[in-house]
Order: structure tokens, then sequence, then C-alpha cells
């Protein structure tokens, strides 16, 4: 996985004043701390102790939906969008945002174990399908001896790309190669396929200059790419596909923040699970997986990272 510089938030530095007389000072100091004392006692919803910077990959609609929610409850929701996914997790450890939610669980595994990270899954946002994608030909079938087919190179998409293609049957995998695959775990390549590992987020680029693309849904959904015209894509439904549910994370000391459980109920709630079926053109999926439920599922995922049997 490619590594960047973690996305942080810059400042303008505050033009130097000149100092008051002490008097005037003590003053104005005990002004501000009475100020102080009559919003806390207010619980003005745009206080600090109440701001939740979330990161996300792109234009994610729903979550501006939940931040207008989030209002009605006190809490002020900033929308942080990264444009690469290296960086989210990067910015939750260094604290410059307070949740993320753009990975799934294989994502989040082979992060906290490349970075030398503790982020934990809250709850489960969707699962969405993974998909084929051509602009060449219209059916499986008619995919040509030898043809190029892009897909993403970083670890956790990668093999599930290359399950994908297992389970569409034009590839087949080594008896218990688990979910990172690579090309190294081919087993038979009958259809002499060409596999080109590229940037996730590249691959709606490259249809016009291969036969196939292994897309992810979201990258799909923000290309403009309609889900139904997928030559073979996941079975959300799937126990397979449990691995790539997408999650809402925190660092793992900040698992119990009562305001993070506020989020996590308000993200299930009607508005912005219907906002987040429109985006996605009906093929995301909302399961009610616990923390606990998912951290254990991460835990087996991370055994299997670690060639742990």
């Amino acid at each position: 996985m490619h590594h960047t510089t973690p996305y942080t938030a810059t400042r303008r530095p505050a033009p130097r004043r000149p100092r008051a007389p002490r008097r005037r000072a003590l003053l104005a100091a005990t002004a501000a701390t009475a100020l102080t004392l009559l919003v806390a006692g207010c619980g003005t919803s745009g206080s600090a102790a109440h701001r939740i910077r979330v990161g996300v990959s792109g234009d994610s609609t729903e979550w501006d939906v939940l931040a207008k929610e989030a209002k009605k409850q006190g809490l002020d929701v900033e929308v942080v969008p990264f444009d690469d996914y290296s960086l989210p997790n990067k910015a939750l450890a260094a604290g410059d945002i307070e949740l993320n939610a753009f990975q799934h669980l294989v994502f989040l595994a082979q992060s906290n174990t490349e970075n030398g990270t503790d982020i934990v899954p809250l709850a489960p946002t969707t699962v969405v399908p993974m998909g084929l994608y051509s602009k060449k030909v219209k059916k499986l079938a008619d995919l040509p001896d030898g043809a190029r087919i892009a897909h993403p190179n970083d670890p956790a998409n990668e093999g599930r790309a290359l399950r994908l293609l297992a389970r569409a049957k034009l590839i087949e995998l080594k008896k218990g190669t688990g979910l990172y695959a690579t090309a190294d775990d081919i087993a038979a390549n009958p259809h002499h396929l060409r596999l080109t590992p590229v940037n996730a987020q590249q691959t709606p680029r490259l249809l016009a200059d291969v036969d196939a693309a292994v897309i992810n849904d979201g990258v799909a959904s923000l290309s403009g790419i309609r889900a139904e015209t997928a030559l073979f894509k996941d079975d959300p439904h799937s126990p397979d596909v449990r691995p790539y549910i997408n999650v809402i994370a925190a660092r793992a000391e900040d698992r119990n923040n009562p305001d993070y459980a506020k989020v996590i109920k308000l993200y299930a709630g009607r508005p912005v699970q219907d906002e987040a079926r429109r985006t996605s053109n009906g093929t995301a999926v909302h399961l009610d997986l616990s923390a606990a439920e998912l951290a254990k599922e991460l835990a087996r995922v991370d055994r299997q990272l670690k060639g742990a049997s």
C-alpha cells in the first residue's frame, strides 16, 4: 500500500496583539470565565466537545444527511472527504479526525498491521458488491481469450478481486488461499487473462483501455457506472462477503464514547439508509452486527493475514 503524508488540518497563526494593562486583562479573564460557564450551562450544540469529524472516501452523501440529523441531537458532525484510501486511517490515528467510514474489515486489518495502529470497528455501515465491468463486451462469456483485466492493487481489494474472478470461473486459486490472494495464488488461468493491478480508484478510467475491470461498488457509483451492468458481481448476502462489510471505525481507546453511539444509531436510521440505497442504486445492504461480532470477524481476518490457521 502506498504511503503518503497523513491529512492534517492547518491553521493560520493568530496576529500578535499589544499586551493590555494588568487590570484590563484581569477583567477580561473574569468576563471570559463567566461566559464559558454560561455557555456550558446552556449546553450549546456547537461546542467543541460535541464535534465529531468523520473521514469518508469521496462524496458520501449519506454522511451529509447524517450530519443534518445529528444537529437535532446537539452533535456537530463534520464530514471530511479523502481521495486516497491510505489517508483516513492515518488521519484517525493522528487525532485529525474522530471516526472514519470508508473501509471494510479486510482493509482495516491490513492497515492496522502495516501502520502499527489500533483502530477498531464500532458498527457496520453497508456491504456492497464488487463487480467486473466492461465497455467492450456485454456478457461474461464474450470476454476474449487473453483478455486484459484491471483490478485493485492494494492487498485487501486485490484478494477480493481475485476471489471474484475465481467465483466467475475465469481463474482458479490454489486450495486454501485466504482473503489476501495475490497473482502467486493463481493455480490455473485457462483463459490466459492478463491481469493488471492498479490503484482501486483508477479502475473506471481504464475501462476504455482494457477488456474489463474489477471495480469497487463505491468507486463505480462515483464514476456513473450502473451496478446492473456488471458482467459478474458479489452477492452481498453471502457469508463469503462478510469480511468486506464496511464499518464505522475509531481509535480503540475511544470505542465507548457515548457521542459515537449516537452517530451509529443515526446511521442505521431511515433517512441515512434511504440515501445510502439511493446513491448505490439499491446495491448497498445494511447488516445489523454488534461491535463484538465485528471484532470477532476482524480477529479472524487478522489471523488469516498473519498466516494463522
